[in-house]
């Protein structure tokens, strides 16, 4: 698959392919043969820009009748996940997610997010998709392995070519819970190690939810995205209805990803209160512990203050007396000093 450098002033990629009867039939043509392309019966035509120039984007988009509201939340910042019907196009913007490991941060008790997302805006049209993307972290390549494996589902339009984009998208939300859900495992078990790592759960508790409530913003609108979806499907082009079970799987799958969201955000924050019990159940321990040794060093404390060591002891009125006292005194609270430091009580 090859690419087309632009040189406008922001740069960017431009990949085109054209398919006939589900088959590739050209690569990498010029986007001012896109519209003559998209015109032709038994055509799909898909279309990729990532990092487009604006100017270029607003010129392909004046060609093709793209509405102007869609081309300016295509390439402005801070759209939520939508899917808005227009007069000639279907406009949709969606969100891939990938976590990082905590290695690829170099700072595994770090609180900074894991969780990085893509945007993936695309404008469909009856006989094809043009999709644009601000960078290169979503790969398509996934996305073009579903359309080719299939050549009898593309057969079936351009609903068949944004199955196949929504379905990687999904994809991909399921693998960033999945491993989202495995660090909520693994937090609990560090939840209750007898150790008292207090400060690193913390931390790993505030990031996930962090990571969690970013998740929700791109995951939960997936569900309106794609009933607008079936709901406007038939209004640009045939409807096929071999495909409503792929869209019903599609939804199904979205449904699922929304639920599990929702049941990691109560995990976590089920963990946050576990934790904050644990730490007052271990502050009551250690309050335990030290009232103990208090009732211990109060005797010896008490008799020897009632007494005012006026007995004969050795070094009795003598300095070496003065000295021992004096190092035994120094001696056990440095004693005890470094057992309470070593067990984190002080």
């Amino acid at each position: 698959m090859g690419t087309i450098t632009g040189t406008g002033t922001n740069g960017g990629r431009v990949t085109t392919r054209r398919w006939e009867d589900g088959k590739v039939v050209e690569e990498d043509f010029a986007l001012d043969e896109v519209s003559e392309h998209l015109g032709r019966d038994g055509t799909l035509v898909w279309v990729d820009l990532c990092e487009p120039d604006h100017a270029a984007l607003r010129a392909l988009a004046g060609e093709l009748g793209l509405d102007p509201h869609a081309v300016e939340d295509a390439i402005s910042s801070g759209e939520r996940p939508k899917a808005t019907r227009h007069a000639k196009h279907t406009f949709l913007t969606v969100y891939a997610t990938e976590l990082d490991a905590d290695e690829d941060r170099g700072e595994p008790g770090s609180r900074e997010s894991r969780l990085r997302t893509s945007r993936i805006s695309a404008f469909v049209l009856p006989n094809g998709v043009i999709t644009v993307r601000g960078s290169d972290h979503f790969d398509v390549a996934p996305v073009l392995e579903r359309w080719n494996d299939d050549p009898e589902l593309l057969r079936l339009g351009v609903g068949a070519l944004v199955h196949g984009l929504l379905d990687t998208v999904v994809d991909g939300h399921f693998d960033t819970i999945q491993r989202l859900d495995d660090a909520i495992e693994s937090l609990e078990d560090q939840l209750f190690d007898e150790r008292g790592q207090t400060h690193a759960v913390q931390v790993r508790t505030y990031r996930l939810r962090k990571e969690l409530v970013e998740l929700r913003r791109v995951v939960l609108p997936m569900r309106e995205v794609v009933n607008a979806v079936l709901r406007h499907r038939g209004e640009l082009a045939e409807r096929h209805t071999e495909l409503d079970g792929f869209y019903d799987d599609l939804y199904d799958h979205v449904l699922r990803a929304s639920e599990w969201t929702e049941s990691l955000r109560d995990m976590i924050t089920t963990i946050f209160e576990t934790n904050l019990s644990l730490q007052d159940a271990r502050l009551n321990t250690v309050m335990k512990k030290l009232t103990g040794w208090a009732a211990i060093i109060a005797v010896p404390t008490a008799v020897t203050g009632w007494f005012g060591q006026n007995v004969p002891y050795p070094g009795f009125a003598q300095p070496s007396g003065v000295l021992l006292s004096t190092t035994v005194i120094l001696g056990g609270g440095g004693l005890l000093y470094a057992v309470f430091r070593r067990k984190g009580w002080i």
